[in-house]
């Protein structure tokens, strides 16, 4: 029988298997772990790596943390304010900020929650260039569609759906990047058991590796100047901004007093925000901001 403990333990060698490829792939840098404990319950383990051959700074946290369920949780979960219930969360999120301006930034996170007697997965994949290219986002929908379609025919469509949707920049009318899948409160019901919900967040956290580790060798040779690095400094510009307004476990983690300097990982060492900064007519740069838009199939 699947339990926390089971998915807890899934999680913790995933973070080891995800930051061995990773160093394997960068060549020179290596994580770093910090272990830190919540007062209020449980802990977890950050591991950061810095100043790499390809990484200029990327994050593989795992936690699990409980106590007392706390009141947007409740209400999220459809329990009463007044109802005092725990609850239980794990999982492991990752960024990557590449220094390389043509190897986009990836994101990941898988995690697993309970409260009361509710539970429920979350998670997803998406991939962040700071110049689209087309051959490459293909590729990446292609391994996401072939994992979710291991384990139903409707889940890639669904969660592409929902990944064009969550991952939008309101304020700014454009996308993150350019999606992926993104899925949340995966419970039981008369089509999905525990055991088949947590077989597919397994080949999501599995699949990550396979995805991303192709796209770091096709990319990491290639010339770059210093207007397309100037330009890597704008998107991730546009990358923070996502995760400290939008972003659910950034607020999550700050809202259940999680430890700050894990939740924060997520954000780039460098960025820029220029005023009113427009893109060269018919450049790279005004291709990719012409691609930021929700519902591109990617030739799939």
């Amino acid at each position: 029988m699947v339990d926390k403990g089971i998915i807890g333990d899934f999680f913790r060698n995933l973070q080891n298997e995800i930051c061995a490829g990773l160093e394997k792939a960068d060549g020179k840098a290596k994580f770093k772990e910090d272990n830190w404990e919540r007062p209020e319950g449980g802990g977890g383990r950050t591991r950061v790596i810095q100043d790499g051959a390809i990484i200029e700074k990327g994050g593989v946290n795992f936690s699990a943390v409980y106590g007392k369920c706390p009141d947007f949780l409740k209400k999220e979960a459809g329990i009463p304010e007044s109802e005092s219930v725990p609850f239980h969360a794990t999982g492991v999120s990752l960024v990557i900020h590449p220094n390389h301006p043509f190897v986009p930034i990836i994101h990941m996170n898988v995690r697993y929650f309970e409260a009361g007697n509710m539970w429920w997965f979350g998670g997803g994949i998406d991939l962040t260039p700071h110049y689209i290219d087309e051959g490459d986002a293909r590729f990446f929908h292609k391994q996401l569609k072939d994992v979710c379609e291991l384990h139903s025919p409707a889940y890639y469509s669904e969660y592409k759906k929902w990944a064009d949707e969550y991952f939008f920049i309101k304020h700014r009318n454009e996308t993150r990047g350019i999606g992926g899948i993104f899925f949340d409160r995966l419970s039981g019901n008369t089509n999905f058991t525990i055991e088949q919900r947590f077989d597919f967040v397994k080949s999501v956290g599995s699949s990550f590796l396979a995805i991303y580790l192709p796209l770091i060798e096709k990319n990491r040779t290639k010339s770059y100047n210093e207007q397309n690095r100037q330009w890597q400094l704008l998107r991730r510009g546009r990358y923070a901004e996502f995760n400290l307004v939008y972003d659910r476990g950034t607020k999550f983690g700050l809202f259940t007093n999680g430890r700050t300097e894990s939740i924060l990982m997520s954000l780039p060492p460098l960025a820029r925000w220029d005023y009113n900064h427009l893109a060269e007519r018919n450049s790279l740069e005004e291709r990719t901001l012409k691609s930021l838009n929700i519902g591109n199939t990617w030739g799939l």
